[in-house]
């Protein structure tokens, strides 16, 4: 009995040792590090930012639509506290104006550039992925380099937003190390040199910075899109009903035109004489900051995706 309880201790340790081995931001980097590295351009370190290419990253991002300060006129003041419910709890959405102490203002951008990538704060913790850096990480560093200067110059927001509110296991931070294992490949975007320039750019547009799957997909039981239902629409996670698709099906924009795509990108009219509202408003109001050729990119390459049934809630 003895040497099967101590057995079974050792066991548990090594189990606790290998989990925490796991999970550790080091190990992803390990991991996924040569996969990063061989897919991202040459280091540009010592390139000057790009603010105008900073600008249309950070509206095609639609970053005020989460950490503009809720209620607040002026969206430029990144201030945080939005609360974001999910099926695994609540999150609060952080403050990240160039605040030395609440915000990111005394972050490197090599900091910059891990958080968006890996999923990392600077002190070593992993971000949950309502954060949603699987999109994030198909940037490459310049650009991340042109979007965190940018995001400098906006104003200075003091407060910090409250902890979340997970339940247990969702509570251990650490575990998210597994998921990341398992659902952040880090890839960089690299362009179909069978397409077009703007196709390529508008895929880049949609993936990356305007992480439209991240929203607008059906997930798995994990909180990770399911691949094949990727664009076709799923339940809101916030419990408001279906996230449409967006997929060239009759259930989604089927039927629809670029011109018709590149509207609704810009002004929230749709081809039916609708105006988009709710969550896809606040998109809009970004998107409506991006350059024309950029938005029908981003419907060019929303029209060539393959048509997909959109989600059916079940009855």
């Amino acid at each position: 009995m003895r040497k099967a309880i101590v057995g079974l201790l050792i066991l548990a340790v090594i189990g606790a040792l290998g989990f925490w081995g796991l999970t550790s931001p080091a190990a992803y980097a390990l991991i996924r590090g040569n996969a990063q590295a061989s897919s991202d351009a040459p280091s540009s370190s010592n390139r000057q930012p790009d603010l105008e290419n900073g600008r249309t990253l950070f509206f095609a991002g639609g970053c005020t639509s989460c950490h503009a300060v809720p209620s607040q006129a002026d969206k430029l003041r990144l201030g945080g506290g939005y609360a974001l419910k999910s099926p695994f709890g609540t999150f609060h959405v952080p403050n990240i104006s160039p605040h030395k102490q609440d915000g990111i203002g005394s972050w490197s951008t090599a900091d910059f550039v891990r958080a968006m990538r890996e999923g990392v704060s600077p002190d070593g913790r992993h971000y949950y992925p309502a954060f949603p850096y699987v999109s994030y990480a198909k940037m490459p560093e310049a650009d991340l380099q042109d979007l965190f200067a940018f995001m400098q110059t906006l104003p200075a927001v003091e407060g910090r937003a409250p902890d979340h509110d997970l339940p247990f296991p969702f509570n251990i931070r650490r575990g998210v190390g597994l998921w990341k294992l398992a659902f952040l490949d880090g890839t960089v975007f690299t362009p179909d040199p069978s397409k077009s320039a703007s196709w390529n750019r508008g895929a880049y547009l949609v993936n990356g910075p305007g992480h439209c799957a991240e929203c607008h997909s059906e997930r798995n039981a994990a909180g990770a899109i399911i691949e094949d239902r990727r664009f076709a629409g799923g339940p809101d996670p916030e419990g408001r009903g279906i996230v449409p698709n967006i997929t060239p099906h009759p259930s989604g924009i089927g039927g629809w035109t670029a011109d018709d795509l590149t509207t609704l990108l810009k002004t929230g009219e749709t081809p039916n004489f609708d105006t988009v509202g709710g969550p896809m408003g606040a998109v809009v109001a970004n998107t409506a900051q991006i350059p024309d050729g950029d938005r029908q990119a981003m419907a060019e390459y929303l029209l060539s995706l393959p048509a997909r049934q959109g989600f059916k809630k079940p009855e």
